[in-house]
Formats: C-alpha cells, sequence, structure tokens
C-alpha cells in the first residue's frame, strides 16, 4: 500500500526529526492502533543510539496519523519520542 504525505506531516517531520522512510515503515509495519476522528494511528521503534538536541537515546518511536484514501494512507501528522 502506498503512503502520501500531507504538508503539516511533512513540517513535523522536520521539526521533530522523522524520514519518509522511517513513517512509512511505522505504517506498514508498525502496530496499528485506533485514533481520534476515523484515523488510524501506527507505532513502531527504531533503534536510534544517536544524539537529539544534545542528549544521547538508544530508541527514537515514531508514532503517525493517517487516512486511508483508496489504496493508499495520508499521513496527517508524526509524533516522535526519544527515549
Amino acid at each position: 500500500m502506498a503512503v502520501r504525505f500531507h504538508s503539516h506531516a511533512r513540517q513535523r517531520m522536520v521539526e521533530r526529526g522523522a524520514t519518509e522512510v522511517e513513517v512509512s515503515a511505522a505504517i506498514l509495519e508498525g502496530e496499528r492502533f485506533e485514533a481520534k476522528y476515523g484515523r488510524a494511528g501506527f507505532r513502531r521503534n527504531f533503534v536510534f543510539e544517536q544524539q537529539w538536541h544534545g542528549r544521547l537515546y538508544a530508541t527514537k518511536q515514531i508514532e503517525a496519523y493517517a487516512v486511508r484514501e483508496e489504496q493508499e494512507w495520508l499521513v496527517i501528522t508524526v509524533i516522535v519520542r526519544y527515549f
């Protein structure tokens, strides 16, 4: 299934340190859960072992919220957690 990105999602990805590859992997291979307003949420953890804003983190968690449009997912927003 294809994944498209809303401009809002692209802005949040840049601000929060997520890549298109990571978000697509979260949607296609991660955990799926129900979200508000009929949206689907997707979550996946990635090995990070890098610095983000001056702190070292072992894991990066990508959480994407999307709506299904025919044969593709339209990503509305993306949240990134580092731990």
